[in-house]
């Protein structure tokens, strides 16, 4: 089967599984190895920031991964091919595209750092934020005793996304927007016109607020006729996947919400989504299965600072070692981090039977 069948089929089925590695994130042998990881766990796509040494460390640790496929099933996973790379855009201020920032020549000399002690991407230290590992979290912002740690956004020029975006060879795209901005949205896909035949799918993210499935009904109208399948990524807790009291609650409740809009396009969640997500889903009747199969269902999960932390102690082995660079230069230890991966991807892809082939759902 080729590349294009696998990923849609994984959507259309209800066992989707995206890898969220940061629309901020330029840690390189971080998102090296995570995309090497859980691409032989199964993966279908991986998101990345719409950065030109990102995008080309993810290439390479996917074309690491299709050498290793038959390795991987012989040691029992199952690879579904190589994984779509998506990258992420904005069409204004958000939480995703973010840095923290701060002086550290004026943090006091007894300070206790919670800063340091809440970030889930050790970013920073007695020399202030790594710009490469934060990925706009947020965390650090309401712990600082004396409030030095402001952010900083980011977004590409509308005018030169395009021509930024076409030398990448990505598969897709993902659009981050918040109701009430149409106008933002418009200039945006306006300007992405040039590589839209290119992709092969195309992803919406937007937070829950009043107005949510008006404003959705708007954007699709806005992009329509669409020459490749729609996401909507439902992203309910944003950034909050390994913390919180109920975060999946929320991205549970923001999906059910979408589906019932009953809007062209599979729905994805995103945002508090972790190891409780499949389980919640599951009890709520929104996976795909014979007990709801005359309903619309959940096509997939996307995983972010959850997903990251469950090869956590991987990274931090291969940043400290003086002996491998690349996690596949251990054998040992690369099947190790790809069994943990699997441990996540497969809640999802092991749980969920295969249904019907590709169909309406793509228009």
């Amino acid at each position: 089967m080729s590349n294009m069948y696998f990923p849609l089929q994984s959507l259309e089925n209800g066992h989707w599984f995206k890898l969220i590695c940061g629309a901020s994130y330029q840690h390189l042998p971080a998102v090296r190895s995570l995309s090497l990881a859980y691409a032989l766990a199964g993966a279908d796509c991986i998101d990345v920031a719409a950065d030109a040494a990102v995008v080309a460390t993810v290439q390479e640790g996917l074309a690491v991964a299709e050498d290793l496929q038959e390795s991987a099933i012989a040691q029992g996973f199952s690879p579904q091919g190589r994984p779509w790379l998506m990258v992420s855009l904005n069409d204004g201020e958000d939480p995703h595209f973010r840095k923290a920032q701060f002086d550290p020549n004026l943090c006091p000399s007894d300070c206790p750092r919670p800063c340091e002690a809440v970030c889930p991407a050790d970013a920073i230290d007695m020399s202030g934020v790594k710009r490469d590992r934060c990925y706009g979290c947020g965390r650090c912002l309401p712990v600082c005793p004396l409030q030095l740690i402001t952010t900083e956004s980011h977004q590409l020029p509308p005018e030169t996304v395009a021509e930024q975006l076409k030398p990448y060879h990505i598969d897709a795209i993902e659009l981050h927007t918040q109701v009430g901005r149409e106008q933002e949205f418009k200039k945006l896909w306006k300007a992405l016109q040039p590589i839209l035949p290119q992709l092969k799918i195309v992803a919406i993210s937007c937070p829950d607020a009043p107005n949510l499935t008006h404003y959705l009904q708007t954007l699709y109208d806005i992009i329509s006729p669409l020459p490749c399948p729609l996401i909507w990524q439902t992203d309910g807790r944003p950034m909050s996947g390994d913390l919180g009291v109920g975060t999946t609650r929320a991205s549970v409740k923001l999906a059910q919400k979408v589906l019932n809009a009953n809007l062209p396009g599979y729905v994805q969640l995103a945002g508090g989504t972790n190891q409780h997500t499949v389980e919640k889903l599951e009890s709520s009747q929104l996976l795909n299965s014979s007990l709801n199969s005359s309903q619309r269902y959940v096509s997939g999960i996307a995983y972010g600072s959850f997903a990251r932390s469950q090869l956590s102690s991987f990274l931090e082995m291969l940043e400290h070692s003086h002996e491998i660079q690349h996690l596949e230069e251990d054998q040992r230890l690369l099947w190790k981090a790809v069994a943990q991966a699997d441990s996540l991807v497969s809640q999802l892809k092991k749980r969920i039977p295969f249904s019907s082939p590709i169909s309406a759902k793509l228009s």
